[in-house]
């Protein structure tokens, strides 16, 4: 995988794995061009079969300290401010709606459209000496690029609503106890552990990996009943694999799988 010497992304493949670090000095600011780099990448990402889970991470003590304040400065009316959110949303819903898992490894300060960039990644990790949080009301406007959707339904309303009106900012520790993140390392461990964790899931059965994010993605938005539908719909899709008369065939001869992704 390449990367041009003026691209903020810095993309490293081992294996099944793409490792992407955002690299935009001084803070990682979220800025138009680089959320089209993000797009590009995880574009690529969709249609590269050989790549089966992808890191997110940053460099140095951001992860992405929020978007671009001269951007926002110079929104001049309503048109302009909803065209911006827009189009960073259908950004993070891409990254969001890739059937592969990603991983973000929040690696230092992830606030505002940094945390919005997080909470569509599938999984997030994070070091323990990270700092997260929505601080946008401080700005006098709010989290536009799926905050406001995302947070609550990660960490329920209430929390969600605290955070969101305060714009206070919260530690890795309690980011883990209200499950915004699954897990924290120390800052040397963290993009060791979230690569590891990615070949983990690499080495699974693709179509296993696609059906599980879509039926995850799918009942989130659904009843239980048109959840359980969508599930038992998928399910009976892979028992037509080849991988799933792999996996089983492996178990029953206690042998690890070799998966074709098929």
């Amino acid at each position: 995988m390449t990367t041009t010497a003026d691209s903020m992304l810095a993309c490293h493949r081992d294996g099944a794995v793409a490792t992407v670090t955002i690299h935009h000095p001084p803070a990682n600011t979220l800025t138009p061009e680089l959320l089209g780099e993000l797009s590009q990448v995880f574009e690529g990402f969709a249609k590269d079969d050989a790549i089966k889970a992808v890191v997110l991470t940053g460099t140095g003590r951001f992860f992405v300290a929020g978007a671009d304040i001269r951007l926002l400065a110079s929104i001049a009316s309503s048109q302009e401010g909803e065209s911006i959110a827009r189009q960073g949303q259908a950004i993070l819903n891409r990254i969001e709606s890739l059937e592969k898992p990603v991983i973000a490894a929040i690696n230092g300060v992830c606030l505002g459209g940094g945390l919005e960039l997080a909470m569509c990644c599938h999984i997030r990790l994070v070091a323990e000496d990270s700092r997260l949080g929505q601080p946008e009301i401080n700005l006098g406007i709010m989290p536009g690029f799926g905050g406001t959707q995302r947070l609550p339904r990660i960490v329920g309303q209430s929390k969600a609503l605290e955070l969101i009106l305060t714009g206070d900012p919260i530690s890795a520790q309690e980011a883990r106890s209200l499950g915004l993140v699954s897990q924290v390392f120390p800052p040397e461990d963290l993009l060791h552990q979230a690569q590891g964790l990615a070949r983990k899931m690499a080495a699974k059965s693709l179509p296993a990996l696609r059906a599980s994010l879509r039926a995850i993605r799918g009942g989130a938005d659904s009843s239980l009943a048109e959840g359980l539908v969508v599930e038992a719909r998928l399910f009976g899709g892979l028992c037509e694999t080849e991988d799933k008369r792999e996996g089983l065939a492996a178990f029953l001869e206690k042998r690890q799988p070799h998966f074709m992704d098929r």
